[in-house]
């Protein structure tokens, strides 16, 4: 591709001087602008899996404690470390195995969900399901999750003291080093927790401020639809149009029709950047010249797209092509170009008509054309579609045009009365996509939409696994602890005291993994810049917010615990004793 632009260089020096090529692999340009999302998707999926690793090791501990003299025995019989950790071990795969089984179940109806409804939004989403690659992924995992959860658990009880535990009763066993094991296990979910909690919130916020973003035109109340029209179906530009014309003023005539106008490529569809040349400046190399958004439009569109017109005039019918060329300029350009300095009245040449210098007769508000969420709002340039001509040196080719129809009624009424109106001029003119202006916006966040939806998805459920584990770790503390409990009642201490004792000991590791998630949020939200509109991805708001929430949901998880403690009977406890 180097070598065939310098030729054309060569070749062409005032068109192709300076100009080259760039390559992107076909599988970047695929799925190159979901990638940084789906990354962020895959970590939170692995996070919640560490999560629920955490909670079934909390389980497996407290389940490893009851069988100490059950192991005990068996080691005493002769069993190796070796052999008792192979049995926990295979116990431990065989229900994460189970869960996986389980979860495949419940994958088959996700994938189908996310297939019918967000396909649009994924690319090659017809080659999304489960196969066997995803059946060994997840047997993998299974497996993993296995040896993940219960290493731990099969470690500690392989290594208990056989004499001390056989001494022991069941219930008095000594478990303080298990007691530190899972209040870490209990700050690493909380802390887990928090980061997908923290990118969940800026998602939504920044979500929130998509849909609140000025998009520079009035989405409510209008109607759109594309009109494809084969490139060769008219000779001139002359006879397109004249359909056009034609078509518009039947449907402004139609009932509830307040205006109608059309565009080659609305905001956010794409559309043209062309060098221009500016009268009384330099000529500079095409590969120099400034690049605008070039888009053309009839009269009328500005008014059914609520653009507003800051000065001069807009596009009328005398605008034709035997007349003077016109155009209306963004106010960002207007400043771009000329600041200081009034741009009514300036010229200049697009590098693709050079033949015809247009004059600016009107400035119009800026619009988002790439997108909503893009930084910088663009240099934007409208030429009458009235005046359209075929470039230097080429044929007429048509193109179709986006039609957009301002109504005084629910715009969707409105749709079947334009379609008839198309096919009323040419019976064979395709009208595509009908559908309000609104939905179309909202569409173009889907994407957004949908990694907020999952990203929320996995932080909710990493939240009520976090609850659960602190729940569980709680209770069966308090369950370890009754007879302190019960001595420490039969000493005074009060329903308040048991209640700050069991509520301070469950809020520690928690309040020690939000301090840990936090410094771990920040240190990993710059992952997601490229994903975050409007909110910064320290933002102080959303940290406090979901710290005050997961504090909320471990503090109620510890209620319980807290409460069944205060029932404890001191004279049955010591009388069990």
């Amino acid at each position: 591709m180097t070598a065939i632009s310098s030729r054309l260089a060569q070749r062409y020096p005032e068109d192709d001087k300076d100009w080259g090529a760039l390559v992107v692999p076909m599988r970047e340009d695929i799925v190159g602008d979901v990638r940084p999302a789906l990354l962020v998707l895959l970590g939170a999926v692995a996070f919640v899996l560490l999560i629920a690793c955490a909670n079934v090791a909390n389980l497996l501990l407290a389940r490893a404690l009851a069988r100490r003299k059950e192991v005990a025995i068996r080691t005493a019989l002769g069993a190796s470390r070796a052999r008792l950790m192979q049995q926990l071990l295979f116990e431990t795969i065989l229900l994460a195995l189970g869960g996986g089984l389980a979860g495949l179940l419940v994958a088959k109806l996700g994938v189908d969900l996310i297939v019918k409804f967000l396909a649009q939004q994924m690319p090659r989403s017809a080659g999304i399901g489960l196969d066997a690659q995803v059946l060994g992924f997840t047997l993998v995992i299974s497996v993993l999750t296995g040896i993940a959860a219960g290493l731990m658990p099969a470690w500690r009880l392989s290594k208990a003291d056989i004499n001390e535990t056989l001494k022991q009763g069941m219930g008095r066993a000594g478990d303080s080093g298990g007691n530190r094991t899972r209040a870490a296990l209990v700050v690493c979910e909380v802390a887990l927790s928090l980061i997908l909690l923290a990118g969940a919130g800026l998602m939504i916020r920044s979500l929130w401020n998509l849909r609140n973003t000025n998009p520079g035109f009035d989405p409510h109340n209008a109607l759109t639809a594309t009109l494809p029209i084969p490139r060769n179906k008219y000779a001139t530009p002359q006879q397109e149009i004249s359909f056009w014309n034609q078509l518009l003023e039947r449907v402004r005539a139609l009932p509830g029709v307040e205006s109608a106008g059309a565009i080659d490529d609305l905001p956010f569809n794409g559309g043209s950047h062309q060098p221009i040349m500016i009268a009384g400046r330099p000529v500079v190399p095409m590969a120099e010249q400034p690049e605008v958004d070039v888009r053309a439009i009839s009269t009328g569109y500005l008014r059914s797209m609520h653009i507003p017109l800051i000065r001069g005039r807009d596009f009328n019918d005398d605008d034709t092509t035997d007349r003077p060329g016109v155009i209306l300029i963004s106010e960002t350009m207007a400043r771009r170009f000329w600041p200081g300095e009034d741009a009514i009245g300036k010229q200049l040449t697009l590098w693709f008509t050079r033949d015809k210098t247009r004059e600016v007769v009107g400035i119009v508000g800026d619009v988002k054309m790439d997108s909503l969420d893009q930084k910088d709002t663009n240099s934007a340039l409208y030429v009458p579609l009235s005046q359209l001509s075929a470039p230097t040196g080429e044929d007429w080719q048509s193109f179709g045009l986006e039609l957009v129809v301002r109504t005084k009624t629910p715009p969707a009424e409105i749709a079947p009365a334009v379609t008839n109106a198309v096919h009323a001029i040419d019976p064979e003119q395709a009208v595509l996509h009908p559908t309000t202006l609104a939905d179309f916006m909202a569409e173009s966040i889907s994407q957004q939409r949908f990694n907020m939806l999952l990203l929320a998805t996995f932080a909710v459920l990493a939240l009520l696994l976090a609850a659960v584990g602190i729940y569980s770790v709680l209770s069966y503390t308090v369950r370890r602890r009754l007879r302190e409990i019960g001595i420490r009642m039969a000493l005074g201490a009060q329903i308040r005291d048991v209640l700050r004792l069991v509520i301070l000991d469950g809020m520690k590791p928690a309040l020690i993994g939000l301090g840990i998630g936090i410094i771990g949020a920040l240190a990993g939200a710059r992952v997601m810049a490229s994903l975050v509109f409007g909110v910064k991805t320290s933002d102080p708001a959303t940290f406090v917010a979901v710290s005050v929430l997961l504090a909320t949901i471990a503090l109620l998880a510890t209620i319980v615990p807290a409460r069944r403690a205060t029932r404890v009977d001191p004279m049955r406890t010591l009388r069990d004793e």
